[in-house]
């Protein structure tokens, strides 16, 4: 058995800061949750639908590792990538690290996991590894999947191999932290204006704010667009919630950032923030409580009243960012 020292294996919310914060916490860095998602800018939200897709798919976050690119460029950490298409190859770039006593951070597609609860494909899911045997894998995932878990050796190479939307050519990566590490307040300024600028001013109408509104219109369809409202609409609500996908967990995250960085900065702006997004996390579990109770009862005025929730939610985090862009 090959097991990196010194390992803090608290899982988090989140799969990617909870990642992050594993790697980060080796290299003697340790921020809360909240403050490593705000510092990279990680806030989105996406609405996206297609012929190919069984349900639609939203997302409360930048796309995928985006969140990771910011941090250690917000930071100035080292943050060393790898990718391949050869399994033999991937594998070496996973063992040389941890051999060596550094954890590795992987992006692979949750479904294939062996102990993971929800069966359902996701490529961008992201874990940090740190030991090994000659049957399996030990991984700290979030809290909800069990924090320090291990998955067989095999299920984690298919997961890592898998193809399709959002996922990754078998990436792994690892952070060095330098001697002069930035300090993270320096930083708070300039991460929420970049997260306020990209949500104000999307390229095309499902991200940002025209995404929730897009959503608002699309939301009160989904009887007729689901072949299966009792199964998508619950399962929708259940990640909209619990995982962030367009729901309450992310804008959670985001209100303690703010928080956090009003501890450190006075500013109105900052607070006016603060108070928005505090409501919009309460706004987004009414959503999600009204989606899965259009999916049980197969009642369309649970997803008119939803709709109705959106467009104010769109609203609300318009004028929260605009405020957050004046800081």
């Amino acid at each position: 058995m090959t097991m990196v020292k010194d390992i803090d294996v608290r899982g988090m919310q989140h799969c990617e800061t909870t990642a992050l914060g594993v790697l980060l916490r080796h290299e003697g860095v340790d921020l809360s949750e909240p403050m490593l998602f705000g510092l990279g800018s990680g806030l989105s939200f996406v609405y996206w639908d297609s012929k190919s897709m069984g349900f639609p798919f939203l997302g409360g976050r930048v796309k995928p590792f985006e969140l990771t690119r910011n941090l250690a460029a917000a930071l100035g950490l080292e943050l060393r990538v790898e990718e391949t298409t050869s399994p033999r190859k991937a594998w070496q770039n996973v063992v040389a690290p941890i051999d060596a006593g550094r954890p590795v951070g992987l992006q692979l597609d949750s479904y294939h996991l062996d102990y993971f609860t929800t069966k359902v494909h996701f490529g961008g899911h992201i874990v940090a590894m740190y030991g090994y045997d000659e049957q399996d894998a030990y991984l700290v995932d979030t809290d909800s999947q069990g924090g320090s878990v291990s998955t067989s050796l095999a299920s984690l190479a298919i997961a890592r191999a898998e193809r399709g939307p959002m996922t990754a050519k078998h990436r792994s990566f690892t952070i060095t932290a330098p001697s002069g590490l930035t300090s993270p307040q320096d930083r708070i300024i300039p991460a929420i204006k970049t997260c306020a600028d990209a949500f104000l001013n999307p390229p095309i109408a499902n991200l940002g704010h025209r995404g929730i509104e897009k959503t608002a219109k699309q939301v009160p369809k989904w009887l007729q667009r689901s072949g299966n409202p009792q199964a998508d609409l619950p399962r929708t609500a259940i990640l909209m919630e619990r995982a962030g996908t367009g729901g309450a967990l992310f804008r959670n995250l985001y209100r303690d950032f703010l928080a956090e960085c009003a501890q450190l900065i006075d500013s109105n702006h900052l607070r006016t923030g603060h108070s928005l997004y505090t409501e919009a996390a309460t706004l987004w579990t009414q959503v999600a409580e009204l989606v899965a109770r259009a999916g049980e009862s197969g009642e369309a005025k649970n997803l008119t009243r939803a709709g109705s929730i959106l467009h104010e939610l769109s609203r609300i985090e318009r004028d929260a960012m605009r405020a957050l862009s004046l800081i």
